[in-house]
């Protein structure tokens, strides 16, 4: 089996829960973006031009200091450690969200602090279409979250689609999760339980079940 592997997904994916869920089941070490730390994220979404650069600045330091603790700090009785987000989300979210020339300084920045990072052994990524993303988002009920739109959606999944094309570094399963409900359906988290046992090669691997 991989030894650290990344559930990703847009915004609504599902990609804590799978991490949850897969950790407990595995005793695995579970790594889990810290978004509610992040005092700009409400702020952002009533005025993303306003407050876009310390909401993406703030997430990028975070993940740093998380990911660099979990190196030094590691739990000797793990051996797999799930993570429920990459840190290259930086650059996605930052090229939509950011101006020109802050996104600029922000690369200059990430790109100092992006080597001392470990690469997911395996990615997995589920895909939703924008209506499934918003029902789930609305039914976690996050209120800073219900002014988000389909385009918006749209636009974050095409970057991931668009970073991971062009950074086929590791293996990255596309996973379509529209029609997968791996909380009430056990043969659904069974799926995608089982792909964390099998060798994928580098670069995308698209998954239907």
């Amino acid at each position: 089996m991989y030894q650290y592997i990344v559930i990703e997904g847009c915004i609504g994916a599902g990609k804590t829960t799978l991490s949850e869920m897969l950790a407990e089941d595995l005793n695995a070490e579970l790594v889990l973006e810290r978004f509610a730390d992040n005092s700009f994220l409400p702020k952002f979404y009533k005025d993303p031009l306003h407050y876009a650069f310390p909401v993406e600045m703030t997430f990028l330091t975070d993940r740093y200091q998380q990911l660099k603790q979990l190196l030094s700090q590691r739990d000797m009785f793990k051996d797999l450690v799930i993570s429920d987000y990459f840190i290259d989300k930086c650059i996605i979210f930052s090229k939509n969200n950011l101006q020109p020339d802050e996104y600029n300084l922000y690369t200059k920045v990430y790109d100092i602090i992006s080597t001392y990072l470990p690469k997911p052994d395996l990615l997995i990524y589920l895909y939703n279409n924008a209506d499934r993303l918003l029902q789930n988002i609305a039914k976690r009920g996050r209120s800073y979250e219900q002014e988000i739109t389909a385009d918006y959606l749209n636009n974050i999944q095409d970057s991931y689609m668009t970073y991971l094309k062009q950074h086929p570094n590791f293996p990255i399963l596309i996973v379509e999760a529209r029609d997968l409900d791996f909380v009430q359906n056990p043969e659904d988290y069974l799926k995608l339980k089982n792909l964390l046992y099998q060798q994928y090669p580098t670069g995308i691997t698209r998954v239907t079940f």
